[in-house]
């Protein structure tokens, strides 16, 4: 049941990113706030927001889990919905502010930053790429085109190039602001297109 949790996490994910997310063009409060980290991909949705989230989460599925599994497996459902939420969280901050380490972790920065970069209507899920298959909406990545505009902290060396071990990945398009704002500005900014 801890494990189902988990599973339903990844279909929700897919769900709220897609179709609450980029279907809800700005009409609803997540989908604002998803909007403005398109916008700018160093903003997130504010920690409050996402604990009320997981609340309300919480308080929709632990008594209906309950209801059809008992206390114990309901508990651990939810549970597992939970943990795979915070992990999804976790990872989705470190795509954009971590450089990857591993093979999974280039794989899912690659297919969620072209998502960003590329084509906002493919490669919705973050942790894993299963429901973009299932909903026809996964697209291979050989190499994302990062604006020289909004490049991410961990890509580029001192001189704004790509650093040589992520070349085969990323390559920057376009010309560099000239007028470069800071983090502090650009997501206010965000937070004000947003209301």
């Amino acid at each position: 049941l801890f494990l189902a949790g988990m599973f339903t996490w990844s279909f929700a994910e897919y769900a709220l990113h897609n179709w609450w997310g980029h279907w809800g063009k700005g009409r609803n409060r997540f989908s604002r706030e998803h909007l403005s980290h398109h916008k700018d991909a160093r903003y997130f949705a504010p920690t409050l927001h996402k604990l009320q989230a997981a609340g309300a989460a919480t308080v929709l599925m632990a008594p209906t889990a309950m209801w059809l599994f008992g206390w114990a497996g309901g508990a651990t459902y939810t549970v597992g919905f939970l943990v795979a939420y915070a992990g999804y969280e976790f990872l989705h901050r470190r795509i954009h502010t971590h450089p990857p380490r591993n093979p999974y972790s280039r794989y899912v920065r690659k297919h969620h930053l072209a998502h960003h970069f590329t084509r906002p209507s493919h490669n919705h899920g973050v942790t894993s790429p299963l429901w973009d298959l299932v909903f026809r909406t996964y697209e291979p990545v050989e190499q994302v085109r990062v604006p020289r505009k909004k490049p991410m902290g961990w890509l580029c060396d001192d001189n704004g190039e790509v650093k040589t071990e992520f070349a085969a990945d990323y390559v920057l398009v376009g010309r560099a602001s000239t007028h470069a704002q800071p983090v502090t500005t650009a997501v206010s900014a965000s937070v004000a297109a947003a209301r």
